[in-house]
């Protein structure tokens, strides 16, 4: 009989959870009414959890797909010992497949697979798993870090709005858009946070505002076309949100809408703040045009909730994500430092350095 999962305290902080010998995800799709944590036994299991958004943000997926590789190669080991790399084969393959704008996906994957490349005839469990925690480790670090040096940024208090969700949940620990508004918070520079709620799979609603209630920041629910709006009246002084994917240009993929609210923001003269990792800055696209854009099933546009909205019949365009040019970013921020105005040649000194 299956152990029963453990009693993991539901944070955000523990949206990817190793506990024992087995890796756990709190299920994201079902926040904030319910909290569940979902136990993956396979490899093929993490990547059809990425896939099917039990766990999504660029960072949290790639610490996902890390721990998957330890899954996978435990398995492999135990069903054929010396030859556990072909074993894994399919699940690696599954993996790579499960969502393809995010590039921490692939970069963790990669890192990974190095160190499998060194690897020889014995069990490969204990090493891949450190490495796996290292990446999940440091990138709670890099948060930490980027959201001191966001926060910097924000030069007195005021409001700011945030698109999709990029906080704990969506990386190791305490955020990357979010990481920068807690921190800032704590330095009382935010006095109101205000959440796009993020059509069609509402991160903003269901997730951001459920951080940000945890932690007793203020926060209020906009719908996305409320954003321009508010703008108008005043106040807002940052857009802050994180990215899945920036080219070596500095152009930005992240949850489609952002896009649009950086139109709005250069319009009313309101900053744009993006925070990530390095991880996520991909120096060998070019730039956001050469960027994979995921598109998915029309139902999570025509259904909300498992209730049928839009008229039978009729159609949905619904791309994920979206490119904003870096020419309207006046700062992405990073572990490694600020760039602001950011550029390619910006962009390839900041991941030189």
């Amino acid at each position: 009989m299956e152990a029963p999962i453990p009693n993991i305290p539901t944070h955000a902080d523990n949206a990817v959870v190793w506990h024992g010998e087995h890796l756990y995800l709190l299920d994201q799709r079902i926040l904030p009414l319910q909290t569940e944590f979902i136990r993956l036994n396979t490899g093929v299991e993490v990547a059809n959890a990425i896939r099917d958004m039990v766990v999504r943000g660029a960072p949290a997926i790639g610490i996902t797909a890390a721990f998957g590789v330890v899954i996978a190669a435990r398995n492999g080991w135990e069903s054929a010992e010396r030859d556990w790399k072909a074993a894994m084969a399919a699940d690696l393959a599954a993996l790579a497949a499960s969502r393809p704008t995010a590039v921490n996906l692939f970069w963790a994957l990669a890192r990974m697979q190095r160190l499998m490349d060194e690897l020889g005839d014995e069990d490969p469990t204990p090493r891949l798993l450190a490495e796996a925690q290292a990446i999940h480790k440091e990138d709670i670090a890099a948060n930490r870090t980027l959201g001191d040096l966001g926060a910097a940024l924000i030069a007195e208090p005021a409001a700011v709005i945030t698109h999709c969700n990029a906080g704990a949940l969506a990386t190791g620990g305490y955020g990357t858009a979010l990481g920068v508004i807690r921190s800032a918070f704590a330095a009382g520079k935010i006095q109101q946070v205000y959440a796009d709620e993020t059509r069609p799979w509402l991160q903003g609603s269901r997730l951001t505002a459920w951080e940000l209630q945890q932690d007793n920041i203020p926060v209020t629910l906009l719908i996305d076309g409320a954003a321009a709006s508010l703008m108008a009246q005043g106040g807002i002084g940052w857009v802050i949100v994180g990215s899945d994917r920036i080219a070596a240009n500095g152009d930005v993929a992240n949850k489609i809408g952002t896009y649009g609210l950086a139109v709005a923001a250069k319009h009313h003269g309101v900053k744009v703040m993006v925070a990530a990792p390095t991880s996520t800055i991909d120096i060998s696209v070019a730039s956001g045009a050469d960027i994979p854009i995921e598109s998915r099933a029309a139902a999570e546009v025509l259904y909300c909730g498992g209730k049928q909205l839009g008229a039978p019949g009729v159609d949905a365009w619904n791309p994920v994500f979206d490119v904003t040019p870096a020419s309207m970013v006046d700062a992405i921020v990073t572990e490694r430092g600020v760039v602001l105005r950011p550029n390619t040649e910006k962009i390839a000194k900041l991941m030189a350095g």
